[in-house]
């Protein structure tokens, strides 16, 4: 502290401000982003075995697929729903899906991030069968949503139960692919454009 005309006045150090500001700013967007780091002590893995780690989370009787990209889609990854496939599409229908989602990943090797993209598609069902179309509005940062459906109906047994109950939450897919890639030692940056 020091006094100017016995006044008392608090220097503050402006690195310690900064730091502050810093530290805010990075837990600010990283919320608004959905960015994932991985803990400091996390190895940190190759692209390939990065990669790798992700097509794992891959379950033959989970409702979402993560696969390469093809060649007219943007990125190297795409985590869906499994809307098309023939085994899923009946349940998709029943519970009343409108819209569905796919998240691009790019892997930034040199900053050793994947960077996801999330495009959101309206869903048109016609006898039975989707069709996806790309929706009109945009958004910023990362998509959450969850879709339920429960249906009641006579049994076999005679009266009234349960026919189905879903639930289809995008967070389900993003807790998998956040713990594939902090665990490879990444961070899971969510952005606008690929």
């Amino acid at each position: 502290m020091c006094y100017i005309d016995n006044i008392p006045i608090v220097l503050l150090d402006l690195t310690y401000i900064n730091i502050f500001f810093m530290a805010f700013y990075h837990i600010i967007t990283d919320l608004f982003t959905g960015t994932k780091r991985p803990s400091a002590e996390t190895p940190i893995l190759q692209a390939e075995e990065v990669e790798q780690t992700i097509l794992a989370v891959n379950r033959k009787m989970a409702p979402f697929q993560v696969r390469k990209t093809t060649s007219d889609e943007p990125g190297d990854l795409v985590a869906e729903w499994k809307i098309v496939d023939a085994k899923w599409y009946e349940i998709f229908a029943k519970a009343g899906l409108k819209s569905t989602f796919r998240i691009y990943m790019h892997f930034d090797d040199v900053n050793k991030e994947v960077h996801a993209m999330d495009r959101e598609f309206n869903v048109a069902w016609k006898a039975g069968v989707p069709t996806l179309s790309m929706r009109a509005t945009a958004f910023q940062g990362q998509k959450q949503s969850v879709e339920f459906s429960t249906a009641y109906a006579f049994q076999e047994e005679g009266g009234m139960g349960e026919v189905y109950k879903y639930r289809f939450s995008t967070g389900e897919i993003k807790k998998l692919l956040h713990k594939a890639v902090t665990e490879s030692g990444w961070t899971y940056r969510g952005v606008i454009k690929l």
